[in-house]
């Protein structure tokens, strides 16, 4: 399904395309208030296989503007594959439950919605659930099912959490460059400035930016062009320093995108055994750390490794080997610490409402010591649930452990996002990070560098919650 880790060209090519009429594979392009799309939003994407673990799954027809279609009766198939899951049930309004007929798993929504349960076999690996409806497109999500094992400690040594004492409010715009290389230039109300400045004066004081090991290799983010590796990087965190602002450090240990679909391991490191591997985590953390520590723009915070609820660096970091998973984790925070001593740790997941995976994680690194300061969480309604389970996901993190939270990447529902975020119960806000708001999705800028009436939101933002 269309996910933030596309190209950035095929991301743009998508917001801007014009839906009519059908398109080579025999789907509708939709039109408002048609069905378009089988949504499904999993409330688990990692589950125990001990053949009793359950999860649920919203399934919801939608527009091509996202929105449920409530007059929607379309009949789902539903397919799971692999050998860590099966359905249970399936149920469609108040009093319908389906059961298989033949072995198919087929319903029909009810104002356009219905639910699934997935319930674990006692094998690991993983699951991939698909709900399919005639001419609409597929929706379709990643399970993976572990054996959590018995958790060995990466580090004796006890850890307090630092507090952040800024509330933030940010945006990763590490397009920014590839933006001004294809010759945009950016503006606010008619009055041509660095989009970073202009950002500055609507209220933000954070910039993130990511960064990949070696992004211009042949399968690489950015290949021949190396886009987001660390001298792009070196130049943009001097420019968001120049601005007066401080800055995320988003390490991806990867060439290319990572993300709970995927976590590939650098080329460079292909071949090693686990202990070379978790050396050149921590050594390629630190020469980035010192690089950006010898120009003057050391990182006030950092990212180990981006949406990692299902793990990074795979195969070794997966989710399904947490001792592992643990032992890089921690290797990317002493590269950091060797470093930058001050510098804040997050840890980020992908599960703005899913509470009992967020949980999950959580558990399995505070078992092992990992220690980190930060719990950053993605926000997007398509795939992480409604404002209300943000909402309790936040408050329920902030009251069962030490860290404070925060919404590291979501681009929708702006206002409704930054009054959670600001309102995590017990002092644990620390704010949030638009995701590219430059060029994409809900962008607050036009594609021709022009800024909108969107990025006026964040004045009124910045005003109510008291952001210097």
């Amino acid at each position: 399904m269309f996910r933030k880790f596309f190209l950035p060209a095929l991301i743009t090519s998508l917001l801007i395309f014009s839906f009519s009429g059908t398109n080579a594979q025999g789907r509708r392009k939709g039109s408002p208030g048609q069905p378009f799309e089988v949504q499904i939003t999993p409330y688990k994407t990692t589950m125990k296989a001990d053949g009793k673990d359950t999860a649920l799954i919203a399934v919801n027809i939608i527009d091509n503007q996202g929105k449920t279609v409530e007059t929607a009766d379309n009949l789902v198939t539903f397919v799971v594959s692999g050998k860590g899951g099966k359905i249970l049930n399936i149920r469609s309004g108040e009093n319908s439950i389906y059961s298989p007929v033949n072995g198919t798993w087929r319903a029909q929504v009810y104002h356009g919605k219905c639910d699934v349960i997935l319930q674990t076999t006692i094998n690991r690996g993983a699951i991939k659930f698909e709900a399919k409806a005639d001419s609409l497109w597929t929706g379709s999500t990643d399970i993976q099912a572990v054996w959590p094992g018995v958790p060995h400690a990466v580090t004796n040594a006890k850890y307090k959490p630092r507090f952040v004492k800024d509330r933030i409010l940010g945006a990763d715009i590490s397009f920014l460059p590839e933006l001004e290389s294809r010759g945009i230039k950016f503006s606010d109300k008619g009055v041509p400035k660095d989009a970073i400045g202009i950002l500055k004066d609507h209220g933000f004081n954070y910039i993130r930016l990511r960064i990949f090991n070696d992004p211009a290799v042949p399968k690489g983010y950015s290949p021949g062009k190396g886009f987001c590796d660390l001298e792009h990087t070196k130049a943009m965190a001097k420019r968001v320093k120049a601005a007066g602002m401080k800055f995320l450090l988003d390490f991806h240990y990867s060439d290319t995108w990572a993300d709970p679909g995927k976590q590939f391991k650098p080329a460079a490191w292909e071949g090693e055994d686990f202990t070379a591997l978790k050396t050149s985590v921590h050594d390629f953390t630190v020469k980035v750390m010192q690089e950006l520590k010898d120009q003057g723009t050391t990182p006030d915070m950092v990212q180990v490794g981006n949406e990692i609820n299902h793990g990074m660096i795979w195969p070794e970091g997966s989710i399904s080997n947490l001792d592992s998973l643990a032992q890089l984790i921690y290797a990317g925070i002493t590269g950091v610490k060797e470093v930058a001593p001050k510098t804040i740790i997050m840890l980020h997941i992908a599960l703005g409402g899913q509470n009992a995976e967020s949980r999950f994680f959580l558990d399995n690194m505070a078992e092992r010591k990992v220690p980190f300061d930060v719990i950053g969480l993605s926000y997007y309604p398509k795939w992480h649930g409604t404002l209300v389970d943000l909402k309790n996901n936040m408050a329920d993190l902030a009251k069962r452990y030490p860290q404070q939270v925060c919404v590291a990447e979501y681009t929708q529902l702006k206002w409704e996002v930054n009054d959670i975020a600001f309102n995590v119960p017990n002092g644990k806000s620390v704010g949030t990070f638009i995701w590219e708001p430059l060029n994409t999705w809900e962008q607050i800028f036009d594609h021709d560098g022009k800024s909108n009436h969107l990025v006026d939101i964040y004045q009124e933002v910045a005003k109510k919650y008291d952001i210097k």
